[in-house]
């Protein structure tokens, strides 16, 4: 009921706050005897880290991994897997001034309307550090993805603020800050954000992923759609406020002689679908588009009430980003994953027995 549990056969619940002791999750769906180390978790954490570049946060956490269940000598056991990072490096007292006031664009006013109660450390809950968990119960969904169907996810960094790549080179994506696809431009961003950081504002940014060799045939028709069910997850990270699955809004646009995807024995034509039609797979590469708003605790006064219900004006101190986006990256490609991930195991309890379809197209 209170929605902190994700997928129906693959299910990774989260736990734990900004500013708590620990996070974690517990995955629950995880067929047996696919290969997990703590180390195998590092790469992807370190890459959803704050503090890579003077760019994000500059929270320092070591992101190490517990593993408490569900794995016995290397192996998921098939039983729940529950993970635990400790937070190693908070700062609460950075909080203190805003403890008896709401936040402008935070989801300060709206917990303590739900609840009546709040965290207000970090944000609580509604911290992007909740986020990691999901991350980490990624790792798992794209080892057994790849081992399994050879899909890949991968995810870059599209737009920020009014910049967008010139050039795409998915090798430049890794080796900056910023997954950024033109190696070109990092200079150019990186002047970008000093500026925007002296300035104490933030801009938003929109981070695009794609999953490669998904096979034909994931996904529901009507309630479990794969694009409806990306969506949601999408949606689910902190900060977003926009989805496009394919063209997207650009398909308002669009003729149906252009955008329908033709068909022939050797491929289609284009990919305007984003990979899923009526709901299902079609072979193609997903692709999901996804838009995050400015970061909202800035430096620059706003204007807000308090507990008392007074006029304040407040100023978001500590370590923030001043764009969310650089980091987000990571956070799609697992959100991306664990929905996939879900739906192979959803569609393997139904349809396992149907087996491949002509005609297939290439």
């Amino acid at each position: 009921m209170s929605s902190n549990s994700f997928g129906k056969l693959f299910t990774v619940t989260t736990f734990g706050e900004s500013h708590g002791p620990a996070i974690g999750c517990v995955i629950d769906g995880c067929p047996p005897g696919l290969a997990i180390a703590p180390e195998d978790f590092c790469h992807d954490l370190e890459r959803r880290a704050t503090g890579r570049s003077r760019h994000t946060s500059q929270r320092h956490e070591a992101d190490e991994v517990e593993i408490l269940s569900g794995v016995y000598q290397g192996r998921t056991t098939g039983t729940p897997i529950a993970l635990l990072i400790r937070n190693t490096d908070q700062r609460s007292k950075d909080y203190g001034d805003v403890a008896q006031t709401f936040r402008p664009g935070h989801a300060d006013y709206t917990y303590w309307q739900k609840y009546g109660i709040r965290d207000p450390r970090g944000g609580g809950r509604a911290s992007a550090r909740e986020t990691t968990m999901r991350v980490a119960a990624a790792v798992i969904a794209r080892k057994w993805l790849a081992e399994r169907h050879g899909v890949r996810v991968r995810g870059h960094l599209a737009q920020l603020g009014e910049v967008v790549p010139r050039g795409f080179d998915w090798e430049a994506v890794e080796a900056n800050p910023f997954f950024w696809p033109d190696a070109g431009q990092v200079a150019e961003l990186e002047k970008t954000m000093d500026a925007l950081r002296k300035s104490g504002d933030s801009v938003g940014a929109r981070v695009n992923a794609v999953a490669e060799n998904v096979p034909p045939g994931w996904g529901e028709p009507v309630y479990g759609k794969l694009d409806g069910d990306l969506a949601a997850a999408m949606m689910s990270i902190n900060a977003v406020k926009g989805v496009e699955i394919g063209a997207g809004f650009a398909a308002v646009a669009q003729r149906g002689t252009q955008h329908r995807d033709e068909m022939h024995l050797d491929g289609f034509t284009s990919n305007h679908a984003g990979g899923i039609l009526g709901g299902i797979s079609t072979g193609q590469p997903v692709t999901v588009s996804v838009a995050f708003k400015p970061t909202s605790s800035i430096l620059v006064p706003g204007q807000s009430v308090n507990l008392a219900g007074e006029p304040v004006q407040v100023v978001t101190k500590g370590r923030h980003d001043p764009c969310v986006g650089i980091r987000a990256t990571p956070i799609v490609e697992a959100m991306l994953a664990l929905v996939l991930m879900d739906h192979a195991l959803r569609h393997r309890a139904q349809c396992g027995d149907v087996g491949p379809v002509a005609p297939r197209i290439a």
